[in-house]
């Protein structure tokens, strides 16, 4: 009996002491996890310093960058007007000049000379009938008014001299004809220009309508330049223009005509630039142009605001809760200062410097004063 008091009052003496131990412990980590609460959170956010131009208007010589094929001003084509005839002489070559009226074909023309002999012959003897048709009616009228001779006489011969000169005008025509077929067996140039094909050869017999040359006329050359329509409004005849090849160099060129139709699937139109005499360029050649399109006023950038995302100029605009969005633009002109685009109104903010820090939607605060001003800017801070 004595043991199990000491036991007992042992247990009770123990677990007072354990409650007090779970309670310093209870202690400990509530004092602990204020200490956490209160420790301060690091900052997650790192501001970017940058400034912000307002967009203007100016006008910026205007530079639009194209590119086409190279073609003939006008190409000629050159054929046979008669047939049936061996070309017995060719007297021109690919890229040779030839002058308008030189022969550049000679066909045998033997038959053709010997047909003309005869029928002159045929006019010679129509015209002998005539004259003695003609002769004969005259007697005919003198006899008749003396009352020798029948009415009906007179009409016989009357009818002989309509009939020879009916004969002697056919007989002048086949003759006509004949000599006009003699002059086409000579092909002549028909303007001056370039030869840019030829598709005859020496004793080739000729088929009416074949064709046998082509000729640039004048040996003029021009680019027909592939315009984006948007760009097509900005185009006038007369503008200059630079033209590159990488086969020939550079020459220079003028806007002939812009075309008023553009491509429904393409949505380009084309600028008709001629090129410079001599510029060594062919009919055919990939060439790029730069056209001048003077100075047109348009809303306007400092360069270094611009951003290209995919391949595609764009720039950060700050709204009016000083929130950047980031916009496409079409560039127009550009010098090492200022660029003319498409796509911004004037008055709007762009960031200039720090834009490559942004994200969309980003939020921004005022800072100070841009060094981009032309017009002033405004400097800004971006949160992230």
């Amino acid at each position: 009996m004595h043991q199990r008091i000491k036991q007992r009052g042992v247990g009770s003496t123990a677990l007072p002491v354990v409650l007090c131990i779970g309670a310093l412990g209870l202690s400990a980590c509530d004092h602990g996890d204020k200490a956490k609460a209160k420790t301060p959170k690091p900052s997650q956010a790192a501001s970017q310093t940058v400034s912000v131009a307002v967009v203007n208007v100016q006008a910026l010589p205007r530079i639009i960058n194209a590119s086409g094929t190279v073609t003939p001003w006008e190409e000629v084509p050159v054929g046979a007007e008669t047939g049936g005839l061996t070309a017995v002489s060719v007297n021109a070559e690919e890229g040779q000049v030839v002058r308008q009226g030189q022969v550049l074909v000679a066909m045998n023309d033997t038959m053709l000379r010997a047909q003309a002999r005869q029928q002159e012959a045929s006019v010679a003897s129509a015209k002998a009938t005539l004259a003695e048709a003609q002769a004969a009616l005259n007697r005919s009228r003198e006899l008749q008014a003396k009352g020798y001779l029948a009415a009906s006489a007179l009409d016989t011969a009357t009818m002989r001299q309509q009939t020879a000169i009916a004969q002697v005008a056919a007989a002048q025509a086949a003759y006509g004809e004949t000599v006009a077929r003699l002059g086409q067996a000579v092909v002549r140039a028909p303007v001056s220009g370039l030869i840019s094909r030829r598709s005859v050869t020496k004793g080739q017999i000729i088929s009416p309508g074949t064709e046998l040359f082509r000729i640039v006329r004048d040996g003029r050359l021009e680019l027909d330049a592939e315009i984006p329509e948007a760009d097509l409004l900005a185009l006038r005849a007369g503008m200059p223009a630079t033209v590159t090849s990488d086969q020939v160099g550079q020459t220079t060129g003028t806007i002939r005509i812009v075309t008023s139709e553009v491509n429904t699937q393409t949505r380009v139109g084309l600028a008709r630039i001629s090129l410079a005499p001599g510029s060594g360029f062919r009919s055919g050649m990939f060439a790029r142009a730069q056209i001048a399109a003077g100075a047109q006023p348009a809303p306007t950038i400092p360069t270094a605001a611009i951003l290209y995302r995919q391949n595609q100029p764009g720039v950060f605009v700050v709204d009016a809760r000083n929130h950047v969005q980031f916009r496409r633009i079409e560039i127009l002109a550009r010098n090492t200062d200022r660029t003319a685009a498409n796509g911004l109104n004037p008055g709007e903010r762009v960031v200039v410097e720090g834009a490559g820090f942004l994200g969309e939607g980003d939020a921004v605060r005022v800072a100070g004063s841009s060094a981009h001003a032309a017009p002033p800017a405004v400097a800004v801070a971006a949160k992230r």
